[in-house]
């Protein structure tokens, strides 16, 4: 099978070129033959997650056109398209009679901000269908940004990618909640398939730090729910009568905010700002448990996943396609989500630093939930899409 993989960008962080640099070679390793179109040009220092001998079709500096009918002329069988901001590019490859499959990594149709989650008065999650309702919500709940351009351009293009759900010969989400999200907005139910991800990190299991630590890794934007960690680990601290640390990994517009909060709480945190593939091991073989405290519909939360590897349990909010890997009782401590609850998350961070025996416990399920959702497992499900799709044409899957 020629399999055409598309995404905007070519070569930048973030878990889709990180996917895109795991699935691509594991597909060649079984057989089957992959190109690249993209809308960004190649950079030197940031590598294509494509192969090396794979054909690349850059938009840039040539245009759409002429990329895709570049690609068109290497003659996949089947298109699997990732991010896209031109969505006019999904549709050339529908119109050429190309069977599409799409990821969605997102909201992307479903939602104007992408969010799924309104930030007024408080963070709530949102189980709104888009639709023209959405523009008083939008207004009065300050679902994103608030500039009239904006919202109406994400109104425009959120709008554009739901029609085209029903020209896809598949869509593949990472959770059950997101395939739930892409049928309840209109997607066929039977060309909707959810299938989860797998850890991109490696690394021996860890040995159970001697003190309780609490680790974030993540981007620090309101979403992410730092500012409710940190109320939690202080009223965790308190009630254990003794001071928790706490690492924050990562960094983004929050972070100057959430270390005040720290400081004016007494949390004893660390902030590091961003880490690499490496430092992000370094610092889960030190940690008791992982804190997923978002405050918005995580489409699947891999970071929760990838600290099983390491045997690190997670304490996450019960929202979005979280359950597709978190069990509490198996893997860590589900909290409830709608709404967030420093409290709740502050108990939960108690019973497990209370609880070493349970922790332990915790800490091997994890390893076990980890093993079990591997790359070969997620390939093996995309690879029976996309063949399908392949053998049945635009409009079967």
């Amino acid at each position: 099978m020629r399999i055409l993989f598309a995404n905007d960008g070519v070569g930048d962080a973030g878990g889709v070129q990180n996917y895109l640099a795991a699935v691509m070679p594991a597909l060649v390793a079984r057989g089957h033959s992959v190109a690249f179109l993209h809308l960004d040009p190649v950079r030197p220092d940031r590598p294509s997650p494509a192969p090396a001998d794979a054909p690349h079709f850059g938009m840039a500096g040539r245009g759409r056109a002429a990329a895709v009918a570049e690609a068109l002329a290497w003659k996949p069988d089947v298109a699997f398209v990732h991010n896209m901001r031109p969505l006019e590019v999904d549709g050339d490859l529908i119109d050429a009679g190309l069977p599409v499959v799409k990821m969605m990594h997102g909201y992307f149709g479903t939602c104007v901000s992408g969010l799924k989650s309104h930030a007024w008065p408080r963070p709530v999650l949102c189980g709104k269908p888009l639709g023209a309702g959405c523009f008083p919500v939008y207004a009065s709940r300050k679902c994103g940004q608030m500039r009239p351009g904006a919202v109406l351009g994400g109104w425009r293009w959120a709008n554009d990618q739901n029609d085209l759900f029903d020209e896809y010969a598949a869509i593949v989400t990472a959770s059950r909640h997101m395939r739930d999200e892409y049928v309840r907005n209109g997607a066929p139910a039977d060309r909707v398939h959810a299938i989860p991800l797998f850890p991109t990190l490696t690394g021996a299991p860890a040995d159970a730090p001697r003190r309780f630590r609490v680790l974030f890794l993540g981007r620090m934007t309101a979403i992410k729910g730092g500012d409710v960690l940190i109320r939690a680990v202080a009223d965790a601290s308190d009630a254990l009568g003794r001071p928790i640390p706490l690492t924050m990994a990562g960094d983004g517009p929050q972070r100057d905010a959430w270390e005040r909060l720290a400081g004016r709480l007494g949390v004893d945190a660390t902030f590091t700002g961003w880490v690499n593939d490496a430092g992000r091991a370094e610092l889960l073989r030190w940690a008791s448990v992982l804190a997923v405290p978002s405050v918005w519909p995580e489409p699947f939360g891999l970071v929760g996943l990838e600290a099983g590897v390491f045997g690190v349990p997670s304490v996450a909010f019960d929202v979005g396609g979280i359950d597709d890997w978190l069990t509490d009782g198996v893997n860590g401590w589900l909290v409830p989500g709608d709404p967030p609850s420093a409290d709740e998350f502050a108990a939960a961070l108690a019973r497990a630093a209370r609880a070493p025996d349970v922790l332990a416990r915790m800490r091997t399920g994890a390893r076990e939930v980890a093993e079990r959702m591997t790359l070969d497992r997620h390939v093996d499900a995309v690879e029976r899409v996309l063949l399908s799709a392949a053998a049945s044409g635009a409009r079967a899957a």
